[in-house]
């Protein structure tokens, strides 16, 4: 993990999120070579759902955002129309079901997949899927990392 973003509080938030977006030229995602699924590894409440939230208000999303832990996948819709797939793996019991409710067409489609608990599906992530890492430390702060 060789870039890091470092969020020191919550006030500094989307300033981090932008920085995220301009990195990956997420907002500039159809048609590009720009990576379209990330995988959020963090223990829990170090703020992967906020984190991603901020990163989907930040590209336009004027949907309600919650973290999908009982739906498993929500859809927002950002500035540009595009969707994009927000995933709480968090009570997956098998992999199997991913492949039942057709992650993979998620996965592959070309849209932004956010992944939070990828750790419990790690053999169904897509090959190119990339790992980002949140680390909470003692002064509050948040280190994100890839």
């Amino acid at each position: 993990m060789n870039n890091k973003i470092t969020i020191p509080d919550t006030e500094h938030l989307h300033k981090a999120a932008q920085q995220f977006i301009k990195h990956f030229n997420l907002d500039t995602i159809s048609g590009s070579d720009a990576p379209t699924c990330f995988a959020f590894y963090a223990p829990m409440g170090a703020g992967k759902t906020t984190f991603i939230k901020a990163i989907c208000e930040e590209l336009g999303v004027e949907d309600v955002i919650t973290s999908p832990t009982f739906a498993i996948v929500n859809e927002y819709t950002d500035a540009n129309g595009a969707p994009i797939y927000h995933f709480d793996f968090y009570r997956i019991k098998r992999q199997e079901e991913l492949f039942d409710m057709g992650a993979d067409e998620y996965f592959y489609s070309g849209n932004l997949c956010f992944m939070e608990w990828p750790e419990l599906v790690e053999d169904a992530l897509p090959d190119d899927v990339l790992r980002i890492s949140i680390t909470p430390q003692s002064d509050g702060s948040r280190i994100v990392e890839w």
